[in-house]
């Protein structure tokens, strides 16, 4: 007979590494203290990472550079909690920046804004997760990159914008059809609508 750390690695391997997961996920396997407990030795097994309370990863292992372990990006378990509590979310400030490639600091607590519950996720290391409940107009965009773009300068100011950022900015919008930014434009504080514009004039 299977175990219950065997039924869940099965799982895991038939959805290939990188998977985040949540404990719940396989309540149906076993009673929820059971379940736990197979995680937990798993864990200390090292066969799957915990990134968090009832967070874990089966994750992907670097051999070609001998890395090892690959814990997920802050952003993929912000990501994977958003769809498990079928919420939105946006990342801001640094957050915003670091994944425009605007900025290569990655901040040790990282905040989005969101529809779902407010609440704040400790994870691996001294780094955590921030969701700060918003309002729908925040929630609003239908490009991601507007969305970035807009989270990003705000959090920058329009007086310290630099030559270098609009210069990326427009090279990443170029990349977009126009159409699609343009649909949030109304979302945009003015002079970030005017950063967006020019990028299309170049």
């Amino acid at each position: 007979m299977q175990s219950i750390e065997d039924k869940i690695l099965a799982i895991l391997k038939g959805g290939g590494r990188g998977r985040i997961f949540f404990s719940a996920d396989f309540t149906g396997l076993a009673e929820p203290r059971s379940v736990l407990k197979a995680l937990e030795r798993m864990t200390n097994e090292e066969k799957i990472v915990r990134v968090a309370k009832g967070i874990y990863c089966y994750p992907k292992i670097d051999r070609r550079l001998g890395l090892g372990v690959l814990y997920p990006s802050i952003d993929e378990i912000a990501r994977a909690v958003a769809r498990r509590d079928r919420a939105r979310i946006v990342p801001t400030g640094a957050q915003a920046m670091n994944l425009l490639g605007l900025s290569e600091q990655v901040p040790m607590n990282v905040v989005y804004l969101t529809d779902g519950s407010a609440r704040r996720l400790k994870l691996y290391g001294e780094r955590g997760i921030t969701f700060q409940h918003t309002s729908p107009k925040n929630l609003a965009f239908s490009n991601e990159l507007a969305m970035l773009i807009t989270f990003a300068l705000r959090e920058v100011g329009s007086n310290m914008v630099t030559e270098d950022m609009t210069a990326a900015i427009s090279s990443l919008l170029r990349q977009e059809p126009k159409e699609h930014v343009f649909k949030d434009l109304a979302l945009m504080p003015e002079w970030i609508g005017k950063i967006v514009r020019r990028a299309y004039e170049e």
